[in-house]
């Protein structure tokens, strides 16, 4: 019986530990803003069409449609914003060139396939978006810039005239946001890494700590957007049904998907069709 007891203790400790650990930030105003929209994941792209993923025309698109948008911002030599998904630009630019090493001059030499578009900077994204349609704005933390990349975003942010929140995979990122910018909306973003090839590079017990979001307790994220395919991670839906947190679905691919996930409350973030 006292081993019952032990172990039924232990087992208590650590479920409380664990709710404490995933703690969000709870009722921070201006989410009502942003709920209600539909994504277009790095705009509403179509290479078919002439519109590759986070180009202008992507995002003119979206904005003429009435979707708002989701986007990738990297931190570039010069201090510069690219909005351009891969660190390595051979896919989406088909030319070798790491844009953390290029500077705004450069992106002239490597045009987006399917159009010939130059990668955008953060401040043309903006002006198309000003006083429309709300955007997600995702930062690429590389090579430990995580607080300089995003004290220049808020730069580039603090007099643009638009609804917009910030995610990141990076738990840094939400870190210099809580502790900086705390009026800004954050959101962690994560997926589970433990399936087999997912981001095999890190540690184990890291992708084990990052898929169960077990920083929140230090990022107080307002959301947390997450893989509509893994959804069911047992932490997501221990904060969704303990402390109400917002949930945003990353890619959804299907209509009925997305029609489900609204009917439950997420915001989806989509692409490859219209919804």
């Amino acid at each position: 019986m006292t081993a019952l007891l032990t172990a039924a203790a232990v087992l208590a400790a650590l479920l409380i530990l664990w709710c404490l650990l995933l703690l969000p930030r709870r009722n921070h105003p201006g989410w009502e803003k942003l709920a209600g929209v539909r994504y277009a994941h790095r705009g509403l792209h179509e290479r078919a069409a002439g519109r590759p993923e986070n180009a202008l025309s992507a995002f003119r698109a979206a904005v003429e449609r009435g979707y708002g948008a989701e986007l990738d911002v990297h931190l570039m030599a010069d201090g510069a914003l690219a909005v351009v998904h891969d660190s390595n630009l051979l896919r989406v630019c088909g030319r070798e060139g790491t844009v953390e090493d290029l500077t705004a001059a450069d992106l002239a030499g490597y045009p987006l396939l399917g159009s010939g578009e130059a990668i955008p900077l953060l401040e043309d994204v903006l002006a198309l978006f000003a006083g429309k349609t709300p955007l997600i704005i995702e930062l690429k933390a590389e090579r430990g810039n995580a607080a300089a990349l995003t004290d220049a975003v808020m730069d580039r942010l603090r007099s643009w005239r638009g609804t917009y929140c910030v995610e990141s995979f990076h738990p840094a990122v939400l870190r210099r946001l809580r502790k900086k910018y705390p009026q800004v909306i954050r959101g962690q973003l994560s997926e589970n890494f433990l399936r087999r090839g997912q981001d095999a590079a890190l540690p184990r017990p890291v992708r084990a700590v990052l898929t169960l979001l077990l920083t929140t307790c230090f990022t107080r994220p307002d959301f947390i957007a997450y893989n509509h395919l893994d959804r069911a991670c047992p932490s997501l839906r221990l904060m969704k049904g303990l402390y109400g947190v917002h949930e945003v679905g990353w890619t959804i691919r299907d209509p009925a998907a997305l029609e489900a996930l609204e009917r439950e409350g997420v915001t989806p973030i989509f692409e490859g069709f219209l919804p």
